[in-house]
């Protein structure tokens, strides 16, 4: 460490080399979704650089594409007149089938009615037991009132009979004996 009057300073860790970078590179036998265009003899055989794109069949150089190291454009060297959007429309057209996508969405049309038509249904359902349920209570609450005035009129008729079988007993003792004697009573 070295003492500069009463600054200090300390070491200082540097990298000893540079970061390695690694960068894409495809294999051999990797596959591609697509093909490269084609492109004519003179354009893949000339010199320079020339990189693989996975398929040992293709190959193409920088003096093909333009913008070349050369600075030109070589309209010879080009895709002689094809349309690119054209290409890859019929690219397209020929690798999407509409007719898969079209029976999906029937069946999710069809699919979509029937659970419209279920959902529907169980509305109609739902309503005509919550109107079932109502009946049901109107009809619960009538016979607990009907229970009430049963169970009023038993009580009365008990306090009745039993204010009978008390008077019976003090005004005729002897035949009460013998209609008891004769006709045992379950409380008893």
């Amino acid at each position: 460490m070295a003492s500069y009057g009463h600054y200090t300073t300390s070491p200082i860790a540097v990298p000893t080399k540079a970061p390695q970078y690694q960068y894409y590179q495809p294999t051999q036998h990797q596959a591609y979704a697509c093909s490269p265009p084609e492109a004519p003899e003179s354009v893949t055989t000339g010199s320079g650089m020339t990189p693989t794109y996975g398929h040992s069949a293709y190959s193409a150089t920088s003096s093909s594409y333009a913008g070349s190291a050369s600075g030109e454009y070589d309209s010879s060297a080009s895709a002689n007149g094809v349309d690119l959007q054209e290409y890859m429309q019929d690219r397209f057209n020929g690798a999407f089938d509409p007719l898969p996508l079209d029976r999906t969405l029937a069946v999710q049309a069809q699919t979509s009615g029937l659970l419209n038509a279920k959902h529907r249904e169980l509305l109609d359902l739902q309503q005509l037991a919550q109107q079932r349920i109502a009946k049901s209570r109107a009809r619960l609450a009538e016979g607990y009132q009907d229970a009430k005035e049963v169970k009023r009129d038993l009580e009365w008729s008990q306090k009745r009979v039993s204010g009978l079988k008390s008077k019976a007993s003090r005004k005729h003792p002897k035949e009460y004996k013998q209609a008891r004697a004769r006709y045992p009573s379950p409380e008893y």
